[in-house]
């Protein structure tokens, strides 16, 4: 190799041409590309390299040091370029070293001629390092065809949110994220839709606030009446006594003194609640009036109803007295007729007259509030459902939850606020388990990792339910990996041998393995050390499934780690049975 280095070093000065620059003065990497091939070319020139494609030691010095400059101006693969480059040089040097055993033993068989069975030898050797070298050269045209595939895909530089490093490179995997994004993209449009532009809501607002001008002008007004009404009727409670007395004081006198007992008297709280129940006891409806106001409130709707004027109707029945029409049979009722044609349906108009006449807090009753939510939902009536739960208008239960998650699943475009909204339902039911579930469906796993890491409610088993019901190799790393100096959530064992038993996760677990193996030597061992949950009897069974998954590697990888901590060093393959990963410039 010394050789080679003066060689290339003393070329200029022979020749009596410089070396072109191998970084060359722009930027553009295809000006920059070139610059190598004319400096590659410029070498052999000099160094009288065989055009006969034959491997030569000055060959793989010019290329090494091409390859050192590609890896100069990477960025985002420098570590990668620089793992294959020192496996090129060990090659390499393999390579040299045997040649020259080959040298060696030729020159020692023409001194003696007295062993042709070493020389069979030799030359069977000579072959199969010809064989190897053969593999070599094919599997660098090969990758040299895959680095033109990817520069001509213009492979992106940053990872897609949301998929891993090798869904990111499956078609039928980013066909399906490119549907699920267009999914939500109609949903988002679909709500943009039904929202009214900002000048809409600045007027809007300017409206709200003079009704609340006025508001608070009248209620100053109404305290001034009441004072007022507080001293007339005190004046009045004067008179009246002063006329029943019998020897009454002069009325200029009393009118003095009754005007100054007003000043000083002012009006209270309880006062200000009398004078409303003594103004206004008149209008609210008790006994016999209340049972006519209920029979003419059913007269009128049945009267509406048969007149087929359903609009009205409903909007009769959800404000109906003591909510006396606020039940499953007058949703039957509507269940049971149909509009005109291009109307809306009769039952859809009673669900939103129900829901938007309901105080807020004032809770539909369990059955009533799961038919209601069912059938707006089957009518797509998604917002309105949405502000019946987040006004606290339904009775809360499990089931309710369950008909939200079972909605978004058949409806993709809808499936985000459904999705929350079975949040909020799981969450006010403290079933746990379920919001983290409906956290991981909606795309946010971190929070519900973070979710289930603070929830003490949760147990080992209620988050392995979470992840085999949405299955993801993130949602995996972040369970088993430790976080912030804390305990991981999950055991690396226990969920490995849990996914691997079931057939449709076994791929999920092996994605996981492949990523502790893949990061380091010591990641693997790391893991499982740690793992004080899984005993050696239950790694020593993960080992066996994969094995039995035509995924030996990785079983070999588990039983290394396992025997080297029993004292045992399990040996790695020889140079010929292992598969090298190098790139080779020839």
């Amino acid at each position: 190799m010394s050789v080679a280095r003066n060689s290339s070093g003393s070329s200029p000065r022979r020749g009596g041409r410089s070396t072109p620059d191998i970084l060359g003065s722009g930027s553009d990497d295809g000006r920059f590309f070139q610059t190598l091939r004319e400096f590659i070319d410029h070498e052999k020139r000099l160094l009288r390299c065989s055009e006969d494609g034959r491997p030569q030691e000055l060959r793989y010095v010019i290329y090494r040091t091409v390859f050192s400059q590609v890896i100069a101006r990477a960025t985002a693969y420098k570590r990668l370029l620089l793992t294959i480059k020192a496996e090129y040089d060990d090659v390499i040097r393999a390579l040299q070293r045997r040649e020259d055993e080959a040298r060696t033993a030729q020159r020692s068989l023409a001194a003696s001629t007295s062993h042709p069975k070493s020389l069979t030898t030799c030359q069977r050797r000579a072959a199969q390092l010809r064989r190897r070298i053969s593999v070599l050269q094919r599997e660098t045209a090969e990758l040299q065809e895959e680095i033109q595939r990817q520069k001509s895909s213009k492979e992106q530089t940053t990872w897609i949110p949301g998929l891993t490093v090798a869904e990111s490179e499956d078609p039928d995997a980013l066909d399906g994220h490119l549907k699920s994004l267009e999914d939500r993209r109609a949903a988002l449009l679909d709500r943009k839709r039904h929202c009214v532009p900002l000048e809409v809501k600045a007027e809007l607002d300017a409206e709200l606030q003079a009704a609340e001008r006025h508001r608070d002008q009248l209620s100053l007004e109404n305290a001034r009446l009441k004072v007022l009404f507080q001293r007339l009727r005190f004046v009045s409670d004067r008179l009246s006594s002063w006329e029943d007395e019998e020897q009454p004081v002069p009325l200029e006198e009393l009118l003095g003194s009754t005007l100054e007992n007003v000043r000083r008297t002012g009006v209270t709280d309880d006062d200000a609640r009398s004078i409303d129940a003594e103004l206004f006891e008149d209008e609210e409806p008790t006994g016999v009036s209340e049972s006519g106001l209920l029979a003419d409130c059913l007269d009128r709707f049945i009267e509406l109803f048969d007149s087929a004027q359903y609009e009205e109707a409903a909007l009769l029945a959800a404000r109906s007295p003591r909510g006396v029409l606020r039940n499953l049979h007058t949703v039957e009722m509507f269940k049971g007729v149909k509009g005109p044609p291009g109307s809306v349906p009769p039952l859809l108009l009673f669900l939103q007259a129900l829901l938007m006449t309901v105080p807020a807090g004032d809770e539909l009753p369990a059955a009533l509030s799961l038919l209601v939510v069912r059938r707006a939902l089957r009518h797509g009536a998604t917002r309105l459902v949405a502000h019946a739960v987040t006004h606290s208008k339904l009775t809360f239960s499990e089931a309710l939850g369950d008909i939200l998650s079972e909605h978004a699943q058949k409806h993709p475009g809808a499936a985000d606020m459904c999705l929350a909204l079975a949040t909020v339902v799981y969450e006010a039911c403290r079933l746990h388990r379920k919001s983290a579930l409906s956290m991981c469906r909606r795309g946010l796993i971190h929070s519900a990792v973070d979710f289930m890491k603070h929830c003490e409610d949760l147990t080992a088993e209620d988050c392995m339910w979470v992840l085999c019901r949405s299955p993801g190799l993130s949602l995996l790393q972040l369970l088993t990996e430790p976080q912030r100096g804390q305990a991981a959530i999950l055991s690396v064992g226990v969920a490995l041998s849990t996914l691997l038993a079931d057939p449709q996760l076994q791929d999920l677990a092996l994605q996981l393995l492949d990523g502790l193996v893949s990061r380091g030597p010591g990641v693997l061992e790391e893991a499982i050390l740690e793992d004080s949950s899984c005993s050696v009897d239950l790694w020593t069974d993960i080992a066996s499934l994969c094995s039995e998954l035509n995924r030996a590697d990785l079983g070999r990888a588990v039983r290394s780690v396992l025997l080297d901590q029993s004292g045992t060093r399990v040996l790695s393959p020889d140079l010929e049975g292992a598969r090298l990963m190098e790139h080779v410039f020839l």
